[in-house]
């Protein structure tokens, strides 16, 4: 389910340590932090006004585009999506099951 995630992961990496000529990721990773938390922070609105009338297919392109966005900011501290994932693993909790 997540190997797009790893590869898109790669690719960014790829554009901060080679940057590409006309490369939005490459761009907004020589804005810095503060451009890609702005950018974050916009994309958690569009979400929100997505959810609230705009459809499904919107919602799902929003949640694309913040999930890109968290990715970036990932990259550019040198952290990993496997980081977060680990972090959701360890709040996993399993529910007990009752035996009939």
């Amino acid at each position: 389910m997540t190997d797009f995630i790893a590869e898109l992961e790669t690719i960014l990496h790829s554009r901060r340590t080679n940057p590409t000529a006309g490369s939005y990721t490459a761009q907004l990773l020589a804005q810095g932090e503060d451009e890609i938390v702005k950018k974050i922070g916009e994309e958690a609105v569009e979400i929100i006004l997505a959810a609230k009338g705009q459809g499904d297919e919107r919602l799902v392109e929003e949640m694309a585009d913040l999930v890109y966005h968290l990715l970036v900011l990932l990259v550019s501290r040198d952290l990993s999506w496997e980081a977060v994932v680990a972090e959701l693993r360890g709040r996993h909790r399993q529910v007990p099951r009752k035996e009939n």
